[in-house]
């Protein structure tokens, strides 16, 4: 099982996270409504204080990726001891790890600039209006704010 992991598992993991997201649209208390990324948890959403800012959630971060890993640790033992024994091919794991790579080369990338914000632990409460799910390469629509607060709209 060790060789799944390294091969296998950590692999899918770092595809599945890049790839696959939950979008939630949300009212932060005392703050404009907001475009939040992430699943389970959102850990990463608009940065208030420019236009090209993110705000990044560690602990729901490291949180959402030990859930990833833990779901296709599951499958992968299931598969491999009551289905059936899974042969991992040497270019297999080659193109697992250079899709993963070329993944965590651009988060990295994009974690890198200085305008993001990183906090510990979300420092505020939010009321979330609509929920839904993505892959990385679709666009989500922002939903209309006053569609949730018609008594705001002039």
């Amino acid at each position: 099982m060790k060789q799944l992991t390294w091969k296998l598992i950590l692999p899918l993991t770092v595809i599945s996270f890049g790839t696959i997201t939950k979008w939630w649209y949300t009212l932060p208390v005392d703050a404009p409504d907001t475009l939040y990324s992430g699943f389970p948890f959102p850990f990463v959403g608009d940065g208030w204080h420019t236009s090209m800012s993110l705000q990044i959630f560690v602990i729901e971060l490291i949180a959402d990726i030990l859930i990833y890993f833990f779901i296709w640790f599951a499958i992968v033992f299931c598969i491999n001891k009551y289905l059936i024994k899974i042969k991992t091919y040497k270019i297999v794991t080659i193109g697992l790890w250079t899709i993963s790579g070329i993944i965590i080369i651009g988060a990295s990338y994009i974690a890198s600039f200085p305008e993001h914000i990183f906090h510990f632990k979300r420092p505020y409460d939010m009321e979330i209006m609509e929920t839904g799910y993505k892959f990385l390469w679709q666009h989500t629509e922002r939903p209309d704010y006053y569609k949730y607060h018609p008594e705001k709209k002039e």
